[in-house]
């Protein structure tokens, strides 16, 4: 029987991530994959196909409605979902095809089927033809993600009351759609449907928008998602969700306790994920998951159980795929005796709707709720050269920082290519930047960065230039 220095269950972004750094660092490793196609959530029902329809619906929303005020026109535009659908699964498969490709290149060994724990050194794999196999291992990185979740009164069939996988390859786009869940996979995927043409409905149970980011960014993305014609109902606690024939109908309280009723083609459950550990066989090496479902880790990320570590989804934290990634690099150099580290208020977190919005370190709550001395500067997306050549005028800057160290503490952005801009953001926080480090440095003209110099020259004496 074969052994192995580290094997990796689970090949999602901290998985092939972890696995490939393993590789590197001269350990023999072997990744378990239960799916036919490597990549996890992320890749195959996730981050990469939800990304493919966010930017093939902006194109046919702007040839809608933009394109005559650029000074072109085009008689007829009309959607072929089936085309875009498969633009979607093409880009998957290339990508899924890539991860294949640096598997084979880095000499990781790749197991397919499910992977369950006989004990701490021996893992049991059965593949889905129902063929055993045992793999034998000195150390174990736990990577098996996270599933949808529901709530009380909502059964997801996957055909008319559906989660975000079965909403990437909905067979037309519906005249009406409602998503429970007003966080990044709700606002995302409706914001697709809605440029193609759907009535979208959000029914969120808290009082605001992407709970995870600063309010600032929540307030000015739901004034932008309204005006593209999503209609928001917060404060509303949905009570069930039922089908009949083609139609759903979701039953809510509103905050004054009043029933309210909606009535869709399908209804989307975006209310979060849950860690999957399902028949992992946990409890045959003495783990126990918490309430959440999620694995208990120390400060470097290993379980109660010594060499077993946890990643990503599994673990506390934000269900970031590049959160997954840090952490498995992270346990990879801390197996090979190297010293590396992760500041988890540097990760940033990221909403791809039209205009983006990106937030990393505090958010503004946070740091009143600390009674802390801060300091904020802000500017304005409209009162850019560039993004009024574009545009894409909609949005803002936000910094926020020390008082008097003027450390930057925080950055909230709402905006074009704000998903990109946010990591000029990550490096100043990584290096403990001050407002006026940044406010100095040279941001090329005309460009979207530009405001978060300007941003930056505000919260440094009120300095900005150009507002």
């Amino acid at each position: 029987m074969e052994k192995f220095n580290t094997t990796i269950i689970g090949s999602g972004p901290g998985g092939y991530v972890a696995a490939i750094r393993c590789a590197q660092l001269g350990m023999k490793t072997a990744l378990i994959e239960r799916y036919s196609t490597l990549g996890g959530t992320c890749l195959n029902v996730g981050c990469i196909p939800s990304k493919a329809l966010l930017d093939s619906s902006e194109h046919f929303e702007n040839a809608n409605k933009h394109f005559e005020a650029h000074g072109i026109k085009a008689e007829k535009i009309e959607l072929d979902w089936p085309r875009m659908r498969q633009r979607k699964d093409d880009v998957v498969e290339q990508t899924c095809a890539g991860i294949e490709y640096l598997m084979k290149k880095n000499k990781i060994t790749v197991i397919n089927g499910h992977a369950s724990f006989k004990d701490k050194e021996t893992i049991s794999v059965v593949a889905a033809g129902g063929t055993q196999q045992t793999v034998n291992t000195e150390r174990v990185i736990i990577a098996t993600g996270s599933k949808p979740s529901s709530i009380p009164g909502v059964v997801c069939d996957k055909k008319r009351i559906i989660t975000s996988t079965e909403a990437l390859s909905l067979e037309n786009v519906p005249e009406k759609l409602i998503v429970i869940g007003g966080g990044v996979i709700g606002l995302e995927l409706g914001s697709v449907y809605a440029r193609l043409g759907a009535e979208v409905q959000v029914v969120e149970f808290l009082d605001r928008l992407i709970p995870g980011m600063d309010f600032s960014l929540a307030k000015e993305v739901q004034r932008i998602l309204k005006k593209q014609g999503m209609k928001f109902f917060l404060s509303h606690a949905v009570q069930s969700a039922t089908v009949s024939g083609e139609k759903v109908k979701v039953s809510a309280l509103n905050k004054k306790g009043e029933e309210v009723e909606f009535n869709g083609d399908y209804c989307l459950v975006a209310v979060g994920r849950r860690a999957y550990t399902d028949k992992l066989g946990l409890e045959n090496i003495g783990i126990t998951p918490d309430k959440q479902g999620r694995i208990p880790v120390n400060e470097n990320l290993e379980t109660a159980v010594p060499g077993i570590y946890a990643i990503g989804d599994v673990v506390a934290g934000a269900m970031l795929a590049h959160k997954a990634e840090e952490e498995g690099t992270f346990v990879a150099e801390k197996m090979a005796g190297q010293k590396p580290h992760i500041n988890y208020k540097a990760i940033p977190g990221v909403l791809y709707t039209w205009p983006e919005a990106a937030g990393v370190g505090f958010t503004e709550d946070e740091l009143k709720a600390e009674n802390y001395n801060y300091k904020s500067g802000s500017f304005p997306f409209k009162a850019l050269g560039r993004a009024r050549a574009s545009m894409d005028t909609d949005g803002f800057v936000k910094v926020l920082a020390d008082k008097e160290t003027d450390e930057i503490l925080g950055i909230h952005l709402v905006g074009a290519r704000a998903a990109d801009l946010i990591a000029e953001a990550v490096v100043a926080l990584e290096y403990r930047a001050s407002a006026e480090d940044i406010a100095r440095m040279s941001h090329a003209h005309p460009t979207y960065a530009e405001a978060i110099k300007e941003a930056m020259l505000d919260a440094t004496g009120k300095r900005s230039i150009h507002m």
